[in-house]
C-alpha cells in the first residue's frame, strides 16, 4: 500500500502518535489497542494451534501493547506467560492500565529482576512463540540492566520470536544496535516501516515484516495530515 511506503524515523513515529491525539482525538490507548490485536493475530497464526507462548514487556508503551496483546490471546484460547522486566507499580500510563486490566483478569504477571532470571531461563525452553514488547521505538542509549539480560535470554531460545513494533535494541532511525538487540524472526509494526529497519543492522534483526494499520487517517490531498 502506498501509504506505507514512507519509512519513519523514531521521531516521525513518535509524532505521528502525538498528533493523532491532537488533531484527531485519538488517544493513545485505543493505538495501543488497535497495535494489540494486529500483534495478536500475527501470534495466532505463528501458533497454529499451540498454545505455549511468552509475553516480555516493558514498562513503557510498548509493553503496553504486549500487555494488550496478551488480553487479546487470552480471549482467542491462549493463556501466555507474561513476564514485566521490573515492578509492576512501575508499569507507566496506558501501559499500567493494560497492565491492571490483566491483574483485574487474575492473570499471573512474573517481575523479573536480577535476582529471579534464573526463573525465566527455565521457563525460556517451553514457548513456542515469544512476543517480544520490552523496548520500542523510543528507546536511546545503550541497552542496560535486566532488560539487557532478557534479550540475552530470549535469543538463545528455539522459540520463534515475534517482535512488536521495532526488536528490543534497535535504533528505529538508524538500524545500530544498541548494546544488544532481540533476534526477531518477524516484526510487526505500525504505520510504516521504521528507517532502521532497512539500513545498519537492521535486516539482520528484524527478520519478515508486516506493517499493520493503527486506524490513523495519515493522508489528506496526498500528504501527511499528521
Amino acid at each position: 500500500m502506498a501509504r506505507n511506503s514512507k519509512l519513519l524515523t523514531a521521531k516521525e513515529a513518535q509524532d505521528i502518535d502525538r498528533r493523532a491525539k491532537e488533531i484527531f482525538g485519538i488517544s493513545t490507548l485505543v493505538l495501543m489497542e488497535n497495535a494489540a490485536r494486529g500483534v495478536a493475530e500475527e501470534a495466532i497464526k505463528v501458533l497454529r494451534g499451540r498454545k505455549n507462548v511468552g509475553v516480555f514487556c516493558g514498562k513503557g508503551n510498548n509493553g503496553g501493547d504486549g500487555f494488550a496483546a496478551a488480553r487479546h490471546l487470552l480471549t482467542c484460547g491462549v493463556k501466555p506467560g507474561i513476564f514485566l522486566a521490573g515492578r509492576i507499580q512501575d508499569a507507566e500510563n496506558e501501559a499500567g492500565i493494560n497492565l491492571e486490566i490483566l491483574l483485574k483478569m487474575k492473570q499471573k504477571i512474573i517481575e523479573v529482576g536480577e535476582e529471579n532470571l534464573y526463573l525465566v531461563k527455565n521457563k525460556i525452553f517451553k514457548y513456542a512463540l515469544i512476543i517480544d514488547a520490552l523496548l520500542g521505538v523510543g528507546l536511546q542509549g545503550q541497552v542496560k540492566g535486566v532488560v539487557r539480560d532478557l534479550i540475552g535470554i530470549i535469543n538463545t531460545s528455539k522459540a520463534y520470536i515475534l517482535s512488536v513494533d521495532i526488536p528490543s535494541g534497535l535504533d528505529a532511525t538508524t538500524g545500530e544496535v544498541l548494546g544488544c538487540c532481540v533476534k526477531a524472526d518477524r516484526t510487526v509494526t505500525f504505520v510504516a516501516k521504521k528507517r532502521g529497519m532497512v539500513i545498519g543492522d537492521g535486516p539482520k534483526y528484524c527478520g519478515r515484516i508486516g506493517v499493520k494499520d493503527l486506524g490513523i487517517p495519515l493522508y489528506k490531498g496526498g500528504g501527511y495530515a499528521v
